[in-house]
C-alpha cells in the first residue's frame, strides 16, 4: 500500500498572488495608461466625438472629469494649511532666510535655461510656418497682464474665493472659483503672523497641522486610485483630440515636447550630476510624482505626492520640503511658464508674419522667469501665453489656434513641472549641506505609501529602513496603512 503525503503551504500564502511589481504605484500607472489608450481608440474608432459621445466616450470623459474634480476638492485647504505649516516649520531650520533665497534663485536659473531652450527651438524649428490652418481662430477667455497680476495680489475676501453667475435659456448656473495666488498671500501673511506671536499661536499652529494631516490623507486616498482616473484622463484625450486634431499642428506640438524632454533628461540631469547627486535616483525617486503630474495634469493636485517622494525618496528635511515644494506648486513652472510660451510665442509671431527683434526675444525670457507667479491659481499655460503675447504685442487670436491640442501638451508641460518642482529642494540641500543623501541613495521599493501610518501624514522612512527594511517590518506598515 502506498502511502500519499502533502505537503502544507507556506504560512500566510494561500492561493494565487500577484507578484510584487505588480502592486507597484508606478506599474499600475503605466497599465492603466496602456488600457486608457486602447479603451480611447475604441471610443473613437466607434463614433464617439466631443460634442456627441457614446457610451464608451461619455465613461470615460466622467470618470476623468470626476477624478480632476476630486484633486481639485481640497486644492483651497491644502494650500492654505500647507503654506502656514510650512512658514511654521522654518523656525526649525537654521538659515531659513537663506534657504528661500537659494530657492528663488534656483527657480529663476531653470526657469530661464528652460526659456531659452524654447526660444531656440522655436527658431529653429520654425513650428509657424507651412502649418496649412486658417487665421480664424479667435480667444475669447482670460486673458493675463501685469496690472492685473498687482490687483490680483490683494484678496477680496479671506479664501480668495468668487462666484460667477451664466444665465442659459433662462437658468442661472453659478460657479465658484478660486485664485491659488490670493490663497498664497494670506496664507503667507497668516504664517508670519503666527510667528511673529509666538507662544500664543501654538494652538493655532497645532490645529493647523493636524487640519493639514487630515486633508492629506484624503488626498493619499484620491492620490491611491489615480490608476482608475488615468484609464479615464487618458481614454477621454485619445477619444476627443486624438491624432487627427494634432496633425494640424503636428511640427508645434513636436518643438514642445522636444523642449520638454531635453528639459527633464538633459538640463535636470546634468544639474543633478554637476551637485554629485545620481541621475538614477533622481528619477526613480520622483517618477510616481511625475507619473501622476501626466495624466492629471495639475501641479496643485499632484502635491503630496510630489512633496512625500521630495523627503522620503530626494531626502530634503521635512521643515524645508515643506515650504519649497508648495511654493514651488504654484510658481514654479518650466514646462508651462517657460518652454510653452517661448514656441508659443514663437510660433504665432511665424504664423502671422510677424518678424521678431533681439528685443522681444529679451522679453520673451523675461516674461517667462517673472510670470510664473502672475499665472498662479489661473488657467496656467494658456494665461501665460496671452501675458508673453501682450507684453510683445502678439494677436491674442493665436492662443486660439492651439487652444484645441492644449490638453495634449499639458500632460508633459505638467509633468515637467513637477519634476523640478522636487529637483531644487534637493539642489538647494545640497549646497546648503542639509540633505540626507544615504536617503537619497537608499533602495526604492516603488510604492509611495508604503510609510503611511495610522490615523496622520506619512512620516518618512530612516535610510536604514529603506533600504534594509525587513519584509516584517513592510508587512506592519501596509497593516497599519
Amino acid at each position: 500500500m502506498t502511502t500519499q503525503t502533502s505537503t502544507p503551504a507556506p504560512a500566510g500564502k494561500t492561493g494565487f498572488q500577484l507578484p510584487k511589481w505588480a502592486g507597484s504605484f508606478g506599474f499600475q500607472i503605466i497599465a492603466a495608461l496602456i488600457v486608457g489608450l486602447g479603451l480611447g481608440l475604441l471610443a473613437k474608432y466607434t463614433g464617439s466625438t466631443k460634442t456627441n459621445p457614446n457610451a464608451l466616450g461619455a465613461t470615460l470623459q466622467t470618470i476623468g472629469s470626476s477624478y480632476v474634480s476630486l484633486l481639485q476638492t481640497a486644492v483651497v485647504p491644502l494650500i492654505f494649511t500647507a503654506v502656514v505649516s510650512s512658514i511654521s516649520n522654518l523656525r526649525a531650520v537654521s538659515n531659513a532666510a537663506r534657504l528661500a533665497w537659494n530657492t528663488l534663485l534656483w527657480f529663476a536659473i531653470t526657469s530661464l535655461i528652460a526659456v531659452l531652450i524654447g526660444i531656440g527651438l522655436g527658431v529653429l524649428l520654425q513650428p509657424g510656418a507651412g502649418t496649412g490652418i486658417s487665421q480664424e481662430a479667435t480667444y475669447a477667455g482670460k486673458s493675463g497682464d501685469w496690472w492685473a497680476f498687482l490687483i490680483g495680489l490683494f484678496p477680496k475676501n479671506f479664501l480668495g474665493l468668487g462666484a460667477s453667475t451664466t444665465v442659459t435659456d433662462g437658468v442661472a448656473t453659478t460657479a465658484v472659483s478660486f485664485n491659488v495666488l490670493q490663497i498664497l498671500v494670506i496664507a503667507i501673511a497668516v504664517g508670519i503672523a503666527a510667528l511673529k506671536v509666538g507662544k500664543a499661536a501654538e494652538p493655532f499652529l497645532n490645529l493647523n497641522a493636524s487640519a493639514l494631516a487630515v486633508i492629506q490623507k484624503v488626498l493619499w486616498w484620491i492620490i491611491r486610485i489615480a490608476p482608475l482616473g488615468t484609464v479615464g484622463l487618458i481614454g477621454n484625450a485619445v477619444a476627443v483630440y486624438g491624432w487627427d486634431t494634432i496633425g494640424s499642428l503636428g511640427k508645434f506640438t513636436v518643438a514642445i515636447y522636444i523642449g520638454l524632454a531635453l528639459v527633464l533628461f538633459v538640463v535636470y540631469p546634468v544639474l543633478v550630476r554637476s551637485h554629485g547627486l545620481s541621475v538614477k535616483q533622481y528619477f526613480s525617486g520622483v517618477w510616481p510624482a511625475v507619473q501622476l503630474a501626466f495624466v492629471s495634469r495639475s501641479s496643485i493636485g499632484t502635491l503630496p505626492l510630489t512633496q512625500r517622494v521630495t523627503e522620503r525618496n530626494l531626502g530634503v528635511p521635512r521643515a524645508y520640503a515643506s515650504f519649497a515644494v508648495p511654493l514651488g506648486a504654484t510658481t514654479k513652472m518650466d514646462g508651462c511658464a517657460a518652454i510653452y510660451p517661448a514656441i508659443a510665442a514663437i510660433f504665432v509671431a511665424q504664423f502671422f508674419g510677424i518678424q521678431l527683434d533681439f528685443t522681444q526675444y529679451l522679453l520673451i525670457a523675461l516674461v517667462s522667469v517673472l510670470g510664473s507667479a502672475a499665472t498662479a491659481g489661473t488657467t496656467g499655460a494658456v494665461v501665460m501665453l496671452t501675458l508673453t503675447l501682450s507684453t510683445l504685442g502678439l494677436p491674442l487670436a493665436g492662443v486660439g489656434l492651439l487652444l484645441a491640442i492644449d490638453p495634449i501638451l499639458d500632460m508633459g508641460r505638467t509633468a515637467v513641472n513637477v519634476a523640478g518642482q522636487a529637483l531644487i529642494p534637493a539642489i538647494v540641500s545640497k549646497r546648503q549641506g542639509i540633505l540626507d543623501e544615504s536617503l537619497y541613495n537608499a533602495a526604492r521599493n516603488g510604492d509611495p505609501f508604503s510609510d503611511d501610518v495610522a490615523g496622520g501624514a506619512a512620516t518618512a522612512p530612516s535610510a536604514a529602513t529603506a533600504a534594509t527594511g525587513s519584509t516584517a517590518d513592510r508587512e506592519l506598515v501596509d497593516a497599519k496603512a
